[in-house]
């Protein structure tokens, strides 16, 4: 079981995500996701399902890819995710790409993208407090930028 990020940003961040519209946060969940993918490719370089997830979450965003084809796409992250079970870093890292591209279904998934993105981040990082801090001040500041609310 991971054990998840936290940082004096998460209230911050939740506010914020329950004001922006679904597209919005689609592309913010890839963005946070790619930031953390290296995590993933660097112990699993020939899996690219986390890599096609955060595409899907974009072309959703873009009107290109129906749903269920994002869907899909988060399902097969998720399943590399599980692949990667022993490496915290490319496990949360993928698990973060997977909500990324779930976020064509459901809004919410996109705060877990954020979450999981500041976990491998953290995980991989030799000073993990001030990793996770890091990753949440830019999330924060990243999505007021996207939505225009800043």
């Amino acid at each position: 079981m991971d054990k998840l990020a936290v940082s004096n940003m998460d209230q911050s961040i939740a506010d914020l995500v329950s004001k922006c519209d679904q597209k919005i946060l689609a592309i913010w969940a890839a963005d946070c996701a790619e930031r953390a993918l290296p995590c993933f490719e660097e112990k699993h370089p020939y899996d690219d399902r986390p890599e096609r997830a955060i595409a899907a979450a974009r072309a959703w965003a873009d009107g290109k890819l129906k749903m269920i084809g994002a869907r899909k796409a988060a399902f097969a992250a998720h399943a590399a995710a599980r692949n990667a079970e022993k490496i915290p870093a490319a496990r949360s890292a993928a698990r973060s790409a997977g909500h990324a591209a779930a976020t064509a279904h459901v809004a919410g998934h996109a705060l877990y993208a954020a979450v999981y993105a500041a976990t491998a981040v953290r995980d991989a990082a030799s000073s993990a407090n001030a990793a996770t801090a890091l990753e949440r001040d830019w999330q924060y500041k990243h999505l007021l930028e996207l939505s225009g609310k800043h």
